[in-house]
C-alpha cells in the first residue's frame, strides 16, 4: 500500500498520453512523475511502460495494472463522494465545460450567484465548443445540447429546452420581402452556422408536415453571436437559438420569419460521469442551473 499514491500518477500518464501532459494535469514536475513511475515499477518488479523518444505504450503487465488501477481510483472517488454527501455544505472544486456562446451569455451570470449560495465551492468554468473527453480531461460536468451518449459511463440530465427560430432584421425584410413558405428561403441570402450538422439544409415543421429546404448565402460562421450581429446588420435570414436571439426579438431588432412553422427543438443537458454517489457539488450545481434557467420554460423564451 505504500505505493498507492503512485496509482493516480500512473493513470494520468496513460490517459494523457505522456509524462509531460500528466505532470501538467497533476500540477507537479515531469521529473516527479518519472520518479513515481520508476518507484512503482521497482516495487512491482515489472516494467509497466515501453518508453521511446516518440511513443509511450503499455506492456502486457502495464495493461493489466492499468485496468485495476482505474477501478481503484474509481472506488476512492466513490468513497469520497459518499462522505461528502454527509457534509452540510457542498465544497471542493467543480470543473465545468460549456459551449462558448451559451457559456458567455448564460453560464457566466449564473456562476457568481451559485458561489454566493454555496461559498465553499470553487468553480473552474471552461467555455469551448470543441468535443471533450469528460473523464480523461477531469471535468465534473459538461453542458451540451442535443447530446447523444455514446459513452455508457456517462449520465445525462435535462436542464432546459433549446428552441431555434428563423429571423432577420426589419430592414432586410423591408428590402427583400418576407418569405411566406419554406421554399421561398431559396431566394434569400441565408447566414449559415458552420458547426451545425445541417448547416445549409433547414427543416421546418407545421402540424404533421415536415419540409427540408436547401439554403445558401454569402456568410458562414462558427459562432452564434457573430451570426446574430450579421442578422442585426441586415445581411440576411438566419437560424438562431432563442438563448442568443431572445432579447433582440423582444426589442424588435429582429423579426421572426415563417413564424407559423417551427424548427425541431432539442434540449440542454448536464453530462457527468456515472458514479454510485453523485458528488454534492455536482448535484447542487445541476439543481441550481435548472432553477436559474427556468426548467421547461427558460427565461430567454419569455416574451
Amino acid at each position: 500500500m505504500e505505493n498507492f499514491g503512485a496509482i493516480p500518477v500512473f493513470v494520468a500518464v496513460i490517459e494523457n498520453g505522456g509524462f509531460s501532459a500528466a505532470a501538467e494535469k497533476l500540477g507537479i514536475s515531469k521529473s516527479a512523475v518519472s520518479k513515481r513511475i520508476n518507484k512503482l515499477e521497482t516495487h512491482l518488479g515489472v516494467r509497466l511502460l515501453h518508453r521511446t523518444t516518440r511513443k509511450l505504450s503499455l506492456t502486457e503487465a502495464g495493461e493489466r495494472y492499468f485496468e485495476r488501477a482505474k477501478q481503484a481510483l474509481l472506488a476512492v472517488n466513490q468513497a469520497e463522494d459518499a462522505v461528502t454527501e454527509l457534509q452540510g455544505e457542498p465544497q471542493g472544486t467543480l470543473k465545468i465545460s460549456a459551449p462558448m456562446s451559451f457559456g458567455r451569455l448564460h453560464m457566466a451570470p449564473l456562476i457568481p450567484k451559485l458561489l454566493k449560495r454555496y461559498p465553499k465551492l470553487q468553480v473552474s468554468l471552461i467555455m469551448d465548443d470543441r468535443k471533450i473527453d469528460l473523464i480523461a480531461e477531469g471535468y465534473d460536468v459538461a453542458i451540451r445540447s442535443g447530446y447523444h451518449l455514446s459513452d455508457s459511463t456517462l449520465i445525462a440530465r435535462k436542464l432546459t429546452p433549446l428552441h431555434q427560430v428563423l429571423c432577420a432584421s426589419p430592414d432586410y425584410l423591408k428590402q427583400h420581402g418576407v418569405p411566406k413558405i419554406p421554399n421561398e428561403l431559396r431566394e434569400h441570402n441565408c447566414v449559415l452556422f458552420s458547426y451545425s450538422s445541417d448547416t445549409n439544409e433547414w427543416t421546418l415543421n407545421k402540424k404533421d408536415l415536415s419540409e427540408t429546404v436547401k439554403v445558401s448565402g454569402n456568410y458562414q460562421v462558427n459562432n452564434s453571436e457573430a451570426l446574430l450581429e450579421a442578422l442585426k446588420q441586415g445581411i440576411g435570414i438566419g437560424r438562431l437559438p432563442t438563448f442568443v436571439a431572445g432579447s433582440d426579438l423582444r426589442a424588435r431588432r429582429l423579426i421572426k420569419v415563417l413564424d407559423s412553422y417551427h424548427i425541431p427543438s432539442q434540449n440542454f443537458y448536464a453530462i457527468y460521469p456515472e458514479r454510485e454517489y453523485l458528488p454534492a457539488k455536482v448535484r447542487v450545481f445541476i439543481d441550481f442551473a435548472i432553477e436559474y434557467f427556468g426548467g421547461d420554460h427558460p427565461y430567454w423564451d419569455i416574451e
